[in-house]
């Protein structure tokens, strides 16, 4: 099972940036995809964002489009979700996730827990306004 650690969280002004990252262990994949999910309190856990493997190819939910950034470090080891633009409603735990096979990151197809069997920590992050 692929073992993931977030970093990066923290507070945050409105219209501020933060960086978070997920280093991952190699499991049955190399390069497993990596998803971002977030959860703020009394909400349901939303899928923001997806990198497949061996590509280039990602998804983003609607709420972060045009606004986040997520990339695989050529290094292969650590997957980086840049926030731009952070809004108070972007407050949650945010928590990466890998799927248990191949899996394909989708525009327009949204992120469900259960297609994913290894989960970080999560790190908090807080946008104050």
């Amino acid at each position: 099972q692929v073992q993931l650690v977030e970093s990066g969280g923290g507070l945050v002004q409105t219209g501020g940036s933060l960086r978070l990252s997920c280093e991952y262990s190699e499991g049955t994949l190399d390069e497993p995809a990596i998803a971002w999910f977030r959860q703020a309190p009394g909400k349901e856990r939303e899928g923001i964002s997806c990198i497949a493997s061996f590509g280039g190819s990602t998804m983003y939910a609607d709420s972060v489009k045009g606004r986040f950034t997520i990339s695989r470090d050529t290094s292969g080891n650590t997957v980086h979700l840049q926030m731009d633009g952070l809004k108070a409603e972007d407050t949650a735990i945010y928590t990466c996730a890998a799927p248990p096979s191949l899996y394909y990151c989708t525009d327009g197809v949204p992120l469900w827990p259960h297609d994913f069997d290894s989960w970080g920590q999560g790190a908090q992050v807080t946008v104050s306004s």
